[in-house]
């Protein structure tokens, strides 16, 4: 079966880095565009970023763009998330996602804080 989990998260300072990394497996990893996507307190989850199926390319929301480097390894089967000059609003419940797989796995909790 499907199965995706996030690590990597963890308590972190403003302007702090984090490498969130998914470990994927049941399906064709090569096979499918990944997802990062994250639930801020309060808010509905948000897509972030996104890779191709090859790696060839990439797609970031406006408020990650420049800061956060989405990239995949196919022959490990594992995508990671690489997160720079973090900020408070970063806060979050990070999630990834294969597209378009309807599973998800259960996060990762980045907090931002001083």
């Amino acid at each position: 079966q499907v199965q995706l989990k996030e690590s990597g998260g963890d308590l972190v300072q403003p302007g702090g880095s984090l490498r969130l990394s998914c470990a994927a497996s049941g399906f064709t990893f090569s096979d499918y565009a990944m997802r990062w996507y994250r639930q801020r307190p309060g808010k509905a989850r948000e897509l972030i970023a996104q890779i191709s199926s090859t790696g060839g390319n990439t797609n970031y929301a406006d408020s990650v763009k420049g800061r956060f480097t989405i990239s995949r390894d196919n022959a490990k089967n594992t995508v990671n998330l690489q997160m720079n000059s973090l900020k408070p609003e970063d806060t979050a419940v990070y999630y990834c996602k294969a597209h378009p797989l309807p599973h998800w796995g259960q996060g990762t909790q980045v907090t931002v804080s001083s």
